[in-house]
């Protein structure tokens, strides 16, 4: 049993931006949506199916849905839940862009409560630093710390 301190990140957390239904209750994920946008995204290109699957059911997740229950953005943020976090394939859906919608995911996921005290958010941009900026995020404070593994188009096929 975890500590009290600790809350359960499997909680069902909700709530309302506008007509829009912001939802961590992985049961509302659609995978076509989420694993068709991230299969053709700068970052995931050519993702197999199976793998964004599994980064789904290792993390924390959030949705946004329209009136009539389509996803349209999604978020989601792996975390030890004590020290650290990274925030990962954030995207809104082109047709619901200019709505405020990537502010709302980050809003939640800063306002979780499994995510609170962490002493380390991490997160990855090619196009979206003024978004992240408005959260805390400044570029790294000790780059040469730093150390990655980076296997470039490492999902797309011959």
């Amino acid at each position: 049993m975890p500590p009290a301190h600790v809350t359960n990140s499997n909680a069902i957390i909700e709530s309302r931006r506008g007509e829009f239904l912001i939802s961590t209750d992985p049961a509302r994920l659609d995978l076509d949506v989420i694993h068709g946008f991230l299969t053709n995204s700068y970052w995931a290109k050519g993702i197999p199916r199976e793998v964004v699957a599994r980064s789904i059911e290792n993390s924390l997740c959030f949705g946004i849905y329209d009136g009539s229950g389509a996803q349209v953005a999604f978020a989601r943020v792996i975390s030890d839940l004590a020290t650290f976090a990274y925030i990962a394939d954030v995207f809104v859906l082109e047709s619901h862009r200019g709505q405020g919608l990537a502010a709302g995911l980050m809003e939640r996921i800063k306002q979780h409560p499994s995510l609170q005290g962490l002493r380390r958010w991490n997160l990855s941009t090619k196009d979206a630093h003024e978004l992240y900026a408005q959260y805390g995020f400044v570029p790294l404070k000790w780059p040469e710390r730093y150390m990655e593994i980076f296997r470039p188009g490492m999902y797309e096929t011959d």
